[in-house]
């Protein structure tokens, strides 16, 4: 028997709002997976430079993509922190966001908890005024411009935290001024857009097919509650969170070469951030949508892991064949194109899979592949023997975000501007 596990558009309006929050949390923790093998390559100053450089590559494409499919038309502070809301640079409570508008263009945001800095601050005060001055400096303001290139986010404090507990982490201050001067795209996010991933069409909101929000034109709101969003519109939105990871890991390899000895090197400090978050992130999807370790729920989990997808991009497919679990891996995809991750999975390196599988079981195996001209599949069994965690897997895990629990916050209420007597 033989069948195929559902991808974004195959699951229900509940589990789809499980899923999006796990899924942007992911693409945060994505650079706790790549960035150790930097530090241990380069240096400090190395690791923040690409840092810089990938999310400033990615960022105003997906930001870009984001306001397009979700209606978020406009150019002020509220259009600006509705997307910072659906970018997997700030995943909520785990980087959690509280904004203020004054008027339409200004306002200002704080972060009530920063998971990215519970993670670095154990590190020294050099690392987190890497992460907090050297890296948020240009990497807000690449994402701002999606919005406006008027716009300007400028620290009122940050870390180093002085006193060491001080509450909130960090605040900021957004201002947009008429006669300012525009900032230009990054070099790197003009070449983002185009790739087939910065160009990709995904699955049409049906703004007619069930309950929920199909758009984002109304209110900012805080606390965006996805269960009150229409099952359509967290599909696409699930789409285009999996089209982030695959944008930020672009973004990083473009920057990785730039400081890489070698292609060769290049692509196993690549690699091994695709480990690390294929196995990390596998965990934490499993737990959330409460699967099994079955091949039903391996599957599953191949299907909805965003590093594999969306699958109108990377063309990647998990099925059920009796106890084992087949993933076809096609040769001619946008992301084969591209040169992205996909382009890791190959006979001699089949590690990411593992990594995916071990999450879900250690006797989950890569036992068999076989190659044809239009694709890898992998097969993978359960047996009797059983898989340690991988190092990458290991070093991901050391972020909070491995354990972090979301919890329910209520509705979505509207923000209400400061001046606007209400």
């Amino acid at each position: 028997m033989t069948h195929s596990a559902p991808a974004y558009q195959g699951l229900s309006q509940d589990q789809l709002a499980t899923l999006v929050p796990e899924l942007l949390l992911s693409g945060q923790l994505i650079d706790r997976s790549g960035m150790a093998h930097l530090i241990s390559a380069f240096g400090r100053e190395v690791m923040g430079q690409v840092a810089i450089e990938e999310w400033m590559a990615a960022s105003p494409v997906y930001t870009h993509r984001m306001r397009a499919a979700l209606g978020i038309d406009g150019d002020g502070v509220e259009d600006m922190f509705k997307c910072l809301q659906l970018d997997i640079g700030a995943p909520p409570q785990f980087m959690d966001f509280r904004y203020e508008v004054t008027d339409k263009y200004h306002g200002s945001f704080f972060l009530q908890h920063c998971g990215a800095l519970m993670d670095v601050e154990p590190m020294g005060d050099d690392y987190v005024t890497t992460m907090c001055h050297d890296i948020e400096d240009p990497t807000f303001d690449a994402t701002a411009i999606a919005t406006n290139r008027r716009a300007r986010i400028r620290p009122i404090h940050r870390p180093p935290r002085r006193p060491v507990d001080r509450m909130p982490h960090c605040e900021w201050t957004v201002t947009i001024e008429p006669d300012r001067e525009e900032l230009p795209l990054p070099a790197d996010a003009g070449q983002m857009f185009t790739t087939r991933a910065g160009q990709l069409t995904l699955t049409p909101i049906d703004s007619s097919a069930d309950d929920g929000l199909t758009d984002y034109r109304g209110s900012l709101v805080a606390d965006l509650q996805f269960r009150e969003w229409s099952r359509s519109a967290l599909a696409r939105i699930a789409e285009e969170i999996a089209l982030q990871h695959q944008l930020l890991s672009l973004g990083f390899l473009l920057s990785v070469r730039r400081h890489a000895e070698s292609e060769e090197q290049a692509r196993e400090i690549f690699r091994k951030q695709l480990i690390g978050i294929a196995g990390l992130s596998a965990d934490r999807l499993r737990a959330a949508l409460g699967l099994a370790s079955d091949a039903e729920g391996l599957a599953a989990v191949i299907n909805l892991h965003p590093v594999l997808g969306p699958r109108q991009y990377t063309g990647v497919t998990a099925e059920v064949r009796g106890e084992d679990v087949v993933v076809r891996v096609p040769h001619s995809s946008d992301a084969v194109t591209d040169g992205g991750w996909v382009t890791l999975l190959e006979r001699a390196h089949h590690e990411p899979l593992q990594a995916i599988g071990t999450a879900m079981d250690a006797h989950w195996t890569v036992g068999s592949s076989d190659e044809t001209d239009e694709a890898i599949e992998f097969v993978m069994t359960r047996g009797s023997e059983t898989h340690k965690e991988s190092g990458e897997v290991a070093i991901a895990r050391f972020s909070s975000g491995a354990s972090f629990e979301f919890t329910d916050r209520g509705r979505s209420l509207p923000i209400t501007p400061v001046g606007s007597g209400v």
